[in-house]
């Protein structure tokens, strides 16, 4: 104990010890003393020493902690103080007056060669994570503490290291849920560090429930208003976020975007924020942008910006931006985040157009942003941050593209209000060399990919001063270039220029008209100035380069021959091209094609914009190509171009035919499948009148039955009763089964109308549908067919009329033996007079029937004459129509081979005309590649077509 007071800085009789010797002593002592009281002194002595003597300790002494925390898990008190030993040895994050007095013993790699040391065993990291288990607060967040050490020191070596270990990450994760702080708090720290640079990892944090549980301390600390740990929360997310396409998804499908939207709710009265709610505010609106960058999928990026849309948390960013009082660096970093929630998604950009600044009176946000744009007194940031806003509005909107041409156009200028046109030509045209290159931009991003819009523009007239006539937009530009202004501005001007005349040919023969154009451009190319105008050499290069590609001939003094000549003497090819290849050797060119957000470091190296260097990669190598071309490639060229629109207008002729004829035959298909099913119909009619008949017949042979077993007992007196009564009900049944044979009579005569009525329709359909050579093909087959089936049942209907002859003469028959029945009955009926009264009546009754039966028996024979006359007569139409149709079967022969000749033609000419893009890419000539996908889905719908036609 003497020994330990001396270590402790206690009195000692003879001379102190070294540090050296005192740490060796302490480490012989951790590892040979068999008491634990002993050992946990040692190592508490080894913690004090730690810190002033780092290197010793962590020389003599790791080897022996980590035996202890193999072998001492028992005691949470020693495991504590060997945990904080190792993590002063490894961890830099000493005190600055211990950094000064062991400046000379520090090394700066020492702790990642003690993590080294540690994690090569790595048996040490699984027992330090299982240690982390434990719930006793003196080994828990030591642990943690360790473990971030040694992720800070060797991140990719631990992370591999807890990737390969059974539950690893999972383990961790259970730190967020702990009720004490400092450790949650000590978790979300060593998250961070082990989530960095990791997709791997990302994906199980995300997985294990993280976003729930840091949404809910953000949630529980006071969002924005929150502190330190808040902003460690963020930055987590950022890390699972960032660059991980599986948890962005993830994130949004979990409705986790909508619990950002308190975030951002923001007071009246702004002022006093403080430094940690700015950090905050600052990291809640990069995790945004994190979500809808532009470097994500494009899907991805879609679906967060509409989800944002719809949640409101895109309006509620919308108020900060137009709210009072808000920091400046919150303001820039909200219109940037506004930019990335609106690029590219039409319904964010038609919001956006919508919101107004609550001014008085209101104006639209779009031109408020842009007062601040062109106004040199707001921040180089700021400024920034609103082009990159007015660019992210225009990106494939030509709705707003259309509206911010609009208000330049005579027709549309307001007097009373400033519009955006109006701003961005002040801006073009101010003094301020920056809001010159902003406005440029600007514009040029309205006329992005839309040629309307390049046409429209043309007519913008500028009033330059009073008493001189008004000058074109064009004209103005050209003006301000050839008057030697700043740099920046004529770069400005110049990405304006080819942008305007890029693709638009009636803009370049407006700028070839001024005679004034092509001798500057020439003369600013051929002069040898230095670096500082090489750049405007490249861009004045690459206007005239476009002045050539798109030019249409229509200026004799300025067509494409002549201003390859004038290049040819006044540059000299070689030396155009040279300078043309200034613009993308740039540095300044080189980190603008890098992201679409204009970030520039000063005002001097905004030069270039993102958009612009995808139009110079595009347009440097056909304009060299361009360059080098003769008259008569140029002449060829021309002459394929028209040989191709030709043979396109022949080939659009042939699939509008092909179109056409499709239709008819759909038409035709549609007539067929109605009278089909109309067919169908009538002969489910005829089915369900067999059954009825059918019925009847047993109703029939029962009753017929019936009357037999009662003649059998006619002697007696009560039997005979009882056969009258009979007799007189089957009088009765019979009367009802003539009224239904009469009633199905009829129907059967309706349906023979019918059958004609179709008939007739058909042929006169046949006689209406005989313009047109397939159309005539279907429907004479088809009649032909309907023919046959009527024939078909005609005979059904004829043999239905025998058997109803039969059946009348089976009635005749019975109606006789009744006769002779009441004939026998007669005597013994003799004695009362009410039976002879009713047997009279009842031959009054039978012979009246029998007279009825026979005026049926001879209607129904004069039907039957008729209906086979009528049959006669569809056997005659019938043999007509098989004739009409044998004449069709010809015509479509012939049709058939009309339609080869016609197939035939149309491969020769798909022959000539890839013979001919293969002429033009020989030439150097771009050839779309939807020219080739149209052509194959020419011959798609041709084969289409023949299918259709020979089915």
């Amino acid at each position: 104990m003497n020994f330990l007071r001396g270590v402790m800085g206690g009195p000692s009789a003879g001379p102190q010890p070294s540090g050296a010797d005192t740490i060796q002593k302490l480490c012989d002592r951790v590892a040979s003393s068999t008491l634990l009281d002993d050992r946990r002194d040692a190592v508490r002595a080894l913690k004090s020493l730690s810190k002033k003597y780092r290197l010793e300790v962590g020389i003599q002494a790791m080897e022996h902690l980590i035996h202890v925390l193999q072998t001492d898990r028992s005691d949470s008190e020693i495991i504590g103080y060997a945990l904080d030993t190792l993590y002063n040895v490894i961890s830099n994050d000493l005190e600055e007056e211990e950094q000064e007095e062991n400046s000379a013993k520090q090394v700066d790699d020492l702790g990642s060669q003690f993590t080294e040391i540690f994690i090569k065993q790595q048996e040490n990291v699984t027992l330090l994570l299982t240690l982390v288990e434990e719930f006793d607060f003196h080994v828990r967040w030591p642990g943690v503490k360790l473990l971030t050490s040694l992720l800070k020191q060797q991140g990719p070596q631990v992370q591999q290291i807890i990737l390969v270990s059974p539950m690893g990450v999972s383990r961790l994760m259970d730190l967020l849920a702990d009720s004490r702080e400092v450790i949650r708090n000590d978790g979300v720290l060593l998250l961070q560090q082990l989530t960095k640079s990791n997709a791997a990892i990302q994906k199980i944090v995300a997985f294990e429930n993280a976003f729930e549980r840091l949404l809910d301390i953000i949630t529980e600390e006071g969002n924005s208003d929150g502190g330190i740990v808040v902003e460690d929360c963020l930055l987590l997310l950022q890390n699972l976020l960032k660059n991980n396409n599986s948890n962005q998804n993830f994130f949004k499908e979990g409705s986790y975007i909508q619990r950002m939207k308190p975030w951002f709710e923001v007071g009246d009265d702004n002022c006093g924020w403080s430094a940690q709610k700015v950090t905050n505010l600052h990291l809640m609106l990069q995790l945004v942008r994190v979500l809808v960058s532009p470097t994500n999928p494009p899907g991805a990026t879609s679906s967060c910006q509409k989800a944002m849309f719809h949640c409101g948390l895109l309006q509620q960013l919308c108020t900060i931006l137009m709210a009072t009082g808000v920091p400046a660096d919150i303001l820039t970093e909200t219109i940037n985040t506004v930019s990335e929630v609106i690029r590219g998604c039409q319904t964010n950009q038609d919001y956006f157009a919508s919101v107004n600044a609550p001014s008085n009176p209101p104006r639209p946000a779009i031109v408020v942003l842009l007062m601040s744009m062109v106004n040199e007194r707001q921040p180089f940031v700021l400024r920034c941050a609103v082009l990159y806003c007015f660019q992210c509005f225009l990106y494939k909107n030509q709705k707003g593209q259309g509206e911010i041409v609009s208000t330049l156009l005579p027709s549309t200028i307001d007097g009373n209000s400033v519009s955006a046109g109006q701003l961005l030509c002040g801006g073009l045209f101010s003094t301020d060399s920056l809001s010159n290159w902003c406005a440029a931009v600007a514009l040029a991003h309205a006329l992005q990919e839309n040629a309307t819009l390049k046409e429209q523009l043309l007519r913008v007239q500028l009033a330059t001063s009073i008493g001189n006539p008004p000058v074109s937009l064009l004209q103005q530009c050209t003006n301000i270039l050839s008057q030697g202004s700043k740099v920046q501005t004529r770069v400005g001007l110049l990405m304006l220029l080819c942008t305007w005349l890029s693709n638009c040919s009636i803009a370049v023969t407006h700028f070839l008209h001024n005679p004034a154009n092509v001798p500057f451009l020439t003369g600013q190319i051929a002069e040898n100035l230095g670096e500082e105008e090489q750049l405007v050499q490249g861009l004045c290069a690459l206007l005239l380069g476009i002045s050539i590609y798109y030019n249409d001939n229509s200026l004799e003094n300025y067509r494409k021959e002549k201003l390859k000549q004038l290049i040819e003497k006044r540059i000299g090819r070689e030396n155009f091209i040279e300078k043309l290849g200034f613009i993308s050797k740039h540095e300044l060119y080189s980190r603008a094609a890098q992201k679409p957000q204009p970030s520039f470091s000063s005002p001097d190296h905004m030069m270039f914009d993102h958009e612009f260097t995808k139009l110079v990669k595009e347009l440097e190598g056909v304009i060299s190509k361009a360059i080098y071309k003769s008259s008569e490639e140029d002449k060829k060229e021309e002459e394929v171009k028209k040989t191709l629109e030709q043979h396109d207008n022949i080939v659009t002729h042939y699939k509008k035919v092909i179109r056409e004829q499709d239709q008819e035959l759909e038409e035709l298909k549609q007539r067929i499948n109605t009278l089909t099913s109309q067919n169908e119909q009538l002969q489910a009619t005829v089915t369900q009148q067999v059954s009825q008949i059918q019925q009847h017949k047993d109703q029939y042979n029962l009753l017929k039955v019936q009357l037999g077993k009662d003649t059998q007992h006619h002697n007696s007196h009560s039997d005979t009763f009882q056969m009258n009564g009979i007799q007189t009900e089957e009088v009765s049944k019979l009367k009802e089964e003539l009224e239904e044979w009469k009633n199905k009579h009829e129907l059967l005569q309706g349906q023979l109308r019918e059958k004609d009525s179709v008939i007739e329709k058909l042929n006169s359909s046949q006689l209406e549908m005989g313009t047109t050579e397939q159309s005539s093909q279907m429907s004479r087959s088809g009649g032909l067919e309907h023919n046959s089936e009527l024939q078909k049942e005609l005979e059904m209907l004829r043999s239905q009329i025998q058997l109803q002859a039969a059946e009348i003469s089976k009635l005749q028959m019975e109606n006789q033996k009744l006769q002779v029945m009441n004939a026998t009955t007669d005597p013994v009926l003799g004695d009362s007079g009410a039976t002879a009264a009713t047997s009279s009546e009842l031959e009054a009754r039978l012979e009246q029937e029998i007279k009825e039966l026979k005026s049926e028996v001879k209607a129904l024979s004069e039907e039957k004459e008729s209906l086979k006359q009528h049959l006669d007569s569809s056997s005659s139409t019938v043999a007509i129509l098989q004739d009409e149709k044998s004449k069709l079967q010809r015509e479509v022969a012939e049709s058939k081979k009309e339609q080869d000749d016609l197939l035939v033609l149309l491969a020769d000419q798909d022959q000539k005309i890839s013979a001919l893009k293969i002429k033009l890419k020989d030439l150097g000539v771009p050839v779309e590649d939807e020219d080739d996908i149209e052509s194959g889905d020419q011959g798609d719908e041709d084969e289409d077509g023949d299918e259709e036609e020979q089915d």
